[in-house]
């Protein structure tokens, strides 16, 4: 986490844009059989293990991965680092309510905070680019720094991908449900369940009858991915 913040500070001094992407078990099994998510994903300068279970399919494969960084945490800590360097921020997506509640939220745990604008996730219309383009103006004009996208995958990565050149901030993340946290929609597991990859547990418990087959399919998908590179690498 505080290697992530420092790299990302470091670009923002300089002037270089970045597009920060996290990845859990769900969008690594997706980038199997979508090559758009694939691309989008592959195109991010930064990108950072969200779901503990990737951290233990990595060290499962040999990889020395110290920690996740979750989306939510860092999220908040470039909040802080935002609020203390006087950089303004963007906020898009999730409902018109939860991204409301959202900016009001981080204003009052970031007093110093800049929040130049937010908007609501539901803006891709039918006529495909339309409603987007509109959108991005917005977020261009309204001088931001730093960009976050909480709208669900692949629609952020691709959307990111897409307008990065447009956008006219230095920093993108998208950051999937975390606008429903902040805001107090839907409540993160608890420490220990974090730490021992069980989120998606808790996420099922929630919510059973929409979650229980996208895990029980991502999930088998995932380790079946870990079998055939473990045992099946050339």
């Amino acid at each position: 986490m505080k290697d992530t913040v420092h790299l990302i500070e470091q670009r923002l001094n300089e002037g270089k844009f970045t597009q920060h992407v996290v990845v859990n078990v769900a969008k690594i099994v997706h980038m199997q059989t979508d090559s758009v998510l694939a691309e989008s994903v592959n195109a991010c300068d930064v990108i950072n293990i969200d779901g503990m279970g990737v951290v233990f399919g990595a060290r499962f494969l040999g990889h020395d991965v110290p920690e996740r960084v979750a989306g939510v945490d860092l999220f908040h800590e470039l909040l802080k680092m935002s609020a203390k360097r006087d950089f303004p921020v963007f906020l898009l997506g999730a409902t018109e309510d939860v991204v409301t509640k959202t900016a009001e939220k981080v204003q009052l745990l970031y007093p110093n905070l800049k929040v130049v604008g937010f908007n609501d996730g539901y803006f891709f219309g039918k006529k495909e680019g339309e409603d987007e383009e509109a959108v991005v103006d917005k977020i261009r004009q309204s001088g931001a720094k730093l960009l976050f996208v909480a709208i669900t995958s692949p629609k952020k990565e691709n959307f990111i991908n897409k307008w990065q050149d447009k956008l006219g901030v230095d920093f993108v993340m998208g950051v999937g449900g975390t606008f429903d946290v902040v805001a107090g929609k839907v409540s993160r597991a608890p420490v220990w369940m974090q730490k021992n990859g069980l989120e998606w547990l808790y996420r099922v418990i929630q919510e059973p009858g929409r979650m229980w087959k996208r895990y029980l399919f991502t999930n088998s998908q995932f380790l079946l991915l870990l079998l055939k590179a473990k045992f099946l690498k050339k």
